[in-house]
């Protein structure tokens, strides 16, 4: 198993800017975090605030950063959580992927749509946090076919893609059948 990347040490400033950043992209929406915003919301000016992250960019990553991490550290949790914990490797794998994506639908978003800042990201982080997906599956063709599907079921929920009467719950369910 890969070590746990670290995440990036920040001041407790840069780290509040962060968590204010989050709560705006999760309350607010991505169209509402800018940096005028994020510095009015946490009490300063917009100038003072590109001393703790130079753009909005920077911003974001350390965003996607956050957002990697804690799904990283619930996959590796759900993969190793063994029988005790219902079902196989990889139904836990998806409920606990599921689970996430959808408590934090904006970060979700932020963390894996269009192109992944990975210049922008602690090394190794983008690895360990889609590792579980190799662990559950045993190979690597697999557990990207895997991860596809459980993006695509996430996004099609976020974007309320399926009929009103339909119960999604059997299709992750099928999923799990055939990826186990």
């Amino acid at each position: 198993m890969t070590p746990t990347p670290a995440l990036v040490q920040r001041s407790t400033r840069a780290a509040e800017i962060v968590a204010v950043a989050r709560r705006i992209l999760e309350e607010e929406g991505a169209d509402a975090l800018t940096m005028r915003r994020l510095a009015s919301a946490v009490g300063m000016q917009a100038p003072s605030l590109y001393k703790h992250f130079g753009t909005k960019r920077a911003v974001e990553a350390a965003l996607v950063e956050h957002g990697l991490f804690e799904l990283g550290t619930v996959l590796h949790t759900a993969v190793a959580g063994g029988a005790r914990r219902g079902g196989g490797p990889v139904r836990r794998l998806l409920t606990a992927y599921r689970t996430v994506a959808l408590a934090n639908p904006a970060l979700y978003r932020l963390a894996t749509a269009g192109p992944l800042p990975r210049e922008d990201l602690p090394a190794g982080l983008e690895d360990w946090a889609g590792e579980p997906f190799f662990l559950a599956a045993g190979d690597p063709w697999r557990a990207q076919a895997l991860f596809a599907f459980a993006h695509g079921m996430v996004v099609l929920e976020l974007d309320d893609r399926f009929l009103p009467e339909s119960d999604v719950r059997p299709t992750w369910e099928a999923a799990a059948r055939a990826f186990s």
